[in-house]
């Protein structure tokens, strides 16, 4: 058990609150304009499709390279991604830890779905993109897994790492939830929207779950910072 709450902590989990309400408030006002047919939303939609999209008559192996690029965001790849952490999280019996990050990066995707039936967006209809797929456009369920999946690891691993690596940490998660997101908008299957909307949701869901499973750096369930971890193996 870590130490108990201090004005650190305050300070942290009230960030992740306002984090998350900033989300959810974000993912709420696009899925507003989405349900309501908003025009300058739908136009910017329509726009910002037509420029990034690769084409119709793109290569196969583009499609593919994308599809690789992109795989990140696939509930599949989380789940290989994390069933090792969740391994070693329950050998060394940190139950809660364990079970937030089962529950974060498994539910995403059914939560993802619930939400793309409520809102009931077709895709773009490119011949070669959205017009191939029969699911649903918002938000993005690629986008919501890799920020899920990005969230999830910062969390877990900020008190374990110094300030450089987590810098470095930091700007490899944003930058694989930046391509992500616009491989998606180059294989013509989102809108800029549904992009946005992802993110938003992954962030807010992980960033409420860490509050609740009590998760966060310095917090009751979280991973110990890296000294007094090492203080702690060290300990007869």
């Amino acid at each position: 058990m870590n130490v108990p709450p201090d004005g650190d902590l305050r300070r942290t989990r009230r960030r992740a609150v306002l984090g998350a309400v900033a989300a959810v408030v974000v993912l709420g006002v696009l899925g507003l304009g989405v349900a309501t047919g908003f025009t300058p939303q739908s136009r910017l939609d329509d726009a910002e499709s037509r420029l990034f999209y690769v084409g119709d008559a793109a290569p196969p192996w583009l499609h593919d390279l994308l599809g690789v690029v992109t795989a990140p965001g696939l509930t599949v790849t989380r789940l290989v991604l994390f069933l090792p952490v969740v391994i070693w999280l329950v050998l060394r019996r940190a139950w809660w830890t364990a079970a937030w990050v089962v529950v974060a990066v498994a539910a995403i995707g059914p939560l993802t779905s619930l939400l793309k039936a409520g809102f009931d967006r077709v895709r773009p209809q490119f011949a070669g993109g959205g017009a191939r797929l029969t699911t649903l456009s918002y938000p993005s369920g690629h986008s919501s897994g890799i920020a899920t999946l990005v969230t999830v690891a910062l969390i877990l691993a900020w008190p374990l790492l110094d300030a450089t690596r987590r810098r470095v940490a930091l700007a490899v998660g944003v930058v694989a939830v930046v391509v992500v997101g616009l491989g998606r908008l180059w294989q013509g299957v989102h809108y800029l929207t549904d992009v946005l909307g992802g993110w938003s949701l992954g962030v807010a869901w992980t960033l409420a779950l860490a509050l609740a499973f009590r998760t966060l750096p310095g917090d009751r369930n979280a991973l110990l910072p890296r000294a007094a971890a090492v203080a702690a193996e060290e300990r007869p």
